[in-house]
């Protein structure tokens, strides 16, 4: 265990998630709200990873899959599947996700850098890896994974 004022200094908090039958997270301070699915509106010529929009108290929130958005087959959405709200800088946006686990809280030296291999945007949005057991989850950055997505025709 770390010294208190390093746990001060260094703490960060996640969100896991599952998408694409991997854990993955996201900090905390981006997340707004997490519902359960609710269908969507289509949107006609939108990238295959946009499953549309839903109207959230009166604003329009664009739901991505983030399995398909990652490389990974797309979830096929059912009651059983999560919504996570998420403020991306200044725009607020929905990512489909297979479930969401527990929050996990971590210091900064047990975040593993990412081994960089052929870089995308994809790779590039997984800004560290946080062993958890047998496992690994990677973290998100959503600015890079989502930049500008739903003002940008993709």
């Amino acid at each position: 265990m770390s010294h208190p004022t390093e746990a001060q200094s260094g703490h960060q908090e996640f969100v896991t998630l599952v998408a694409g039958g991997q854990n993955f997270c996201i900090e905390i301070t981006q997340i707004r709200e997490i519902r359960r699915w609710t269908p969507v509106t289509i949107l006609p010529h939108s990238p295959a990873h946009v499953l549309g929009v839903i109207n959230l108290r009166g604003a329009v929130i664009p739901i991505i899959d983030l399995a398909s958005k990652l490389g990974f087959p797309k979830i096929n959405p059912t009651e059983r599947h999560v919504i996570i709200i998420v403020a991306i800088e200044d725009r607020i946006v929905g990512l489909l996700v297979e479930s969401v686990s527990e929050i996990l809280g971590v210091s900064s030296d047990e975040v593993r850098e990412t081994p960089r291999g052929q870089e995308d945007s994809t790779t590039r949005a997984i800004q560290g890896i946080i062993p958890v057991g047998d496992d690994m989850t990677k973290i998100i950055s959503l600015a890079t994974l989502l930049p500008n997505e739903g003002q940008v025709a993709a």
